[in-house]
Order: C-alpha cells, then sequence, then structure tokens
C-alpha cells in the first residue's frame, strides 16, 4: 500500500531555484515529508531505496545517507541506491514493493532524486570496437535526440504534431498549478540562491515549478529550429526539460496500514520492465503498458488516468496513438516537457501526482498507469570523432532501448462495491441468462 507521496518542487538545472541545493538536502526534504506527515516512527522504516541516475554510483550512495539522516532517520535504517536511467524512481518503488511482498520488511520508503545542475558527464570510457561489429550495440549510444527523430520518422510524426502537444503539455501543467493541485504533493523547500555576479546569497522558499511556460503556443514554437538534426522535426521546445528535484514515496503493509489507522493513497498492483530497439528507445512505454496491465489482470480500456513521461513529443505522441489511449486520460496535469525531467526522480514525481489526482476524482478514477521510456546519459562528442556538430549538449543524451510502467489502484476504492464494472458481455453466461 501506499501511504503518502511527497515531491520537491521541480526547477530548471543551472539557472532554477534549486540551482545552489545540495542533492542530499533536496532528498532529505521529501524523506522528511513521508514519515511526518504520517506519523510513522523512523525507526520503523525496513529500508530506504533511492532511484538516482547522473552521479557516480558511491558518491551519490553516501549523499543518500547522509540525507536520511538530515531528515531524523536513525542509523539502524538502511539505505541504498537503484539506477535503471530515467525509471529508476519507478523501480526504486517497484522494489521496495517487492520487499515488502516477500516479508522482508513491513514499512519502505521508495524515492528518487536527481540534480541536474550538479551532474552531468563530460566524457566516458573508450568505447568496446565491438560495437562496430553490433548494430543494436552501438545504437544504444545514438544520442537520445536522434532516437527521437528515427521515431518521428519511423512512424510518420510530424513537426505539428510534437509542438501540439508541447503546448497541451504547458497548458495543463499552468492549469493545474494556478487550481492549486499541486500543492498536494509539493513539499516548499527553504534553500539558498546565490547571485552569480554579486555572490550575494538569498533565502528563498521554493513551492512551485518554475519550468512551466503558461503562454506557450504553436507560433512560437513552430519558430524554433531543430535541435538534433538540420532536416529534423525535433526541438528544445518538443524535448523534456533539464532539471533538479526529489520524491519521496511511503509503503507499508495493508494489514500495517490499517492498524495505524493510515489512509491508504494508493495500492500497488504491477510493474513490467521490458527491452525495445534502442534507435528507437522512445517507444518503451507502448510496449511496457501493455506488460504491466495484463500482468494486473486488467485491460487498456480498465485503466483511468495515465502518467507517462514526456522524454520528446514525438515518443509521447507515438505511445499515444500506439495504444490508441484517450488523450483527455493522459497527463491531465501536464509532464516532463511542462515540469521538467529529473531522471532519477521522475517515477516517484509521477506516483504522487497520479494518487493524488486519482484521490481528487474519487469513484471515477480507481485504476492507474505510470510508464516511461528508458535512456541513459553520455557525452557523444567523447565516444566517436567526427560527430555532428550541431547537436550541442543535447548530444549527451542516449538511448538504451528499455520501457517501464507500473499500474496502481486508488487506495480507498481496495474491494468497494461502488467502483465495480459493469461487464457489457460475458460468453461464460448461457444465452438464458442474458
Amino acid at each position: 500500500m501506499t501511504n503518502s507521496a511527497y515531491r520537491t518542487a521541480i526547477c530548471k538545472a543551472k539557472r532554477g531555484g534549486f540551482k545552489d541545493t545540495h542533492p542530499d538536502d533536496l532528498l532529505g526534504f521529501v524523506l522528511k515529508a513521508v514519515v511526518e506527515k504520517t506519523n510513522v516512527d523512523p525507526r520503523e522504516v525496513g529500508d530506504i531505496v533511492v532511484g538516482t541516475v547522473l552521479a557516480p554510483g558511491s558518491e551519490r550512495a553516501i549523499e543518500c545517507r547522509m540525507a536520511a539522516f538530515y531528515a531524523g532517520f536513525p542509523d539502524t535504517v538502511p539505505l541504498r541506491t537503484v539506477n535503471r536511467q530515467c525509471s529508476s524512481g519507478l523501480q526504486a518503488v517497484a522494489d521496495v514493493a517487492a520487499s515488502i511482498k516477500a516479508g522482508y520488511y513491513e514499512i519502505g520508503i521508495a524515492a528518487g532524486l536527481e540534480s541536474m545542475t550538479v551532474n552531468s558527464i563530460s566524457g566516458v570510457p573508450k568505447v568496446n570496437p565491438r560495437v562496430e561489429i553490433f548494430q543494436q550495440a552501438r545504437d544504444c549510444l545514438l544520442p537520445m535526440g536522434l532516437t527521437s527523430e528515427n521515431v518521428a520518422q519511423r512512424f510518420g510524426l510530424t513537426r505539428q504534431d510534437q509542438d501540439q502537444a508541447a503546448v497541451e503539455s504547458h497548458r495543463k501543467a499552468a492549469a493545474a498549478r494556478a487550481s492549486g493541485k499541486f500543492k498536494d504533493e509539493i513539499i516548499p523547500v527553504t534553500t539558498k540562491i546565490v547571485d552569480p555576479e554579486t555572490g550575494i546569497q538569498k533565502v528563498v522558499t521554493i513551492s512551485e515549478d518554475d519550468g512551466i511556460r503558461p503562454n506557450s503556443n504553436l507560433a512560437d514554437l513552430s519558430r524554433l529550429k531543430p535541435a538534433f538534426k538540420k532536416d529534423g522535426t525535433t526541438t528544445a521546445g518538443t524535448s523534456s526539460q533539464v532539471s533538479d528535484g526529489a520524491g519521496a514515496v511511503l509503503l507499508m503493509k495493508r494489514s500495517l496500514a490499517a492498524q495505524k489507522g493510515l489512509p491508504i493513497l494508493g495500492v500497488f498492483r504491477s510493474f513490467a520492465a521490458v527491452g525495445v530497439d534502442p534507435a528507437v528507445m522512445g517507444v518503451g512505454p507502448a510496449v511496457a503498458i501493455p506488460a504491466a496491465v495484463q500482468a494486473a489482470g486488467l485491460e487498456l480500456n480498465d485503466i483511468d488516468l495515465f502518467e507517462i513521461n514526456e522524454a520528446f513529443a514525438s515518443q509521447y505522441v507515438y505511445c499515444i496513438k500506439k495504444l490508441e489511449l484517450d488523450p483527455e486520460k493522459v497527463n491531465v496535469n501536464g509532464g516532463a516537457l511542462a515540469l521538467g525531467h529529473p531522471l532519477g526522480a521522475t517515477g516517484a514525481r509521477c506516483v504522487g501526482t497520479l494518487l493524488h489526482e486519482m484521490k481528487r476524482r474519487g469513484k471515477d478514477s480507481r485504476f492507474g498507469v505510470i510508464s516511461m521510456c528508458i535512456d541513459e546519459q553520455i557525452d557523444w562528442n567523447s565516444l566517436f570523432s567526427g560527430s555532428p556538430s550541431d547537436l550541442g549538449s543535447a548530444a549527451m543524451f542516449a538511448g538504451s532501448g528499455m520501457g517501464a510502467a507500473a499500474v496502481f489502484e486508488r487506495g480507498d476504492c481496495v474491494d468497494a462495491l461502488c467502483n465495480a464494472r459493469k461487464v457489457e458481455s460475458n460468453d461464460l453466461l448461457s444465452k438464458d441468462a442474458r
């Protein structure tokens, strides 16, 4: 059972509200929130699992352990990190849920953290020359922007399709922020901002996402040049923002939640991770979602809401079209094109966004899905000579070719008959019974 899910605001890397905030401080705020707001004794937590991508593993693991101490956890509570690239935060949730189901512990915290201000990759070790023989191995090193172009070209997605998706993401996110919807999931963070020219520090409280552009429109987006390919269709406006942020989710056994009198925000029903062609890594959700839904014993039309990470507008639009999803059910409060994509934190962010929205909708929303494509970050220019010079910093993203998805059920509708669905046809009934 998921009992609470909170996140920081998501801020632009290197120039947003968290540009001068230590990653461990970001994580500390959300770890503290999930236990304080449920009055759970930190000593009862069996494990903390943090999804994180860019920082060196041992370095980030130490920072996360430090964050747990900032948040008031005793030294008896263990912690580890997990890295499945962009699905790391969701993988952390799946890992904790699986551990609780296996009986390893009764209470666990899944979290996600990324500071793309602090951690970026400027070089990687020399690549194994065998990649020249194995095309798909080499495609794992394709700049992610080029995989977006591959998706658009292979599946016939136009520039206007992508621009429209970006406009809609910003419009929905702006409306959600204006109506106060994100206040249910965002923990205000008091931190500092340093003036780069004077060095003067100012104490600020960050409580809103700063990447949303309420006035985003097709005319402005149409003027942007392709970012990854001279004759391409993917632009900066149709690519997810580079961001800083953290999120955390508290999970426990249902019987223990009942014993403690805690509300159940959601129920973790299933998880699936799949592999896809690295050259079009963005299609991952189109494969992962059906797998997760089937594992939950459901069908796509049983799902009321979808949170699909908008790594690029091209892959987001493709997944909706491929699965024939109702756009009114997908990313109803905007997505990464507007909010940003702090890689390791996105999965945890999506859990909070989905479950709080399902709670608001009540009986009209029983099942929800979270999904994302899975990619990695490398420096293309350090790998091969003669790389396209027009890719710039965006060339640092590469697609490893996977997808992940999870199914959640709204917590207060478990076993509630008021949410039972009418069966339109049933071949098991006799003609007389019909």
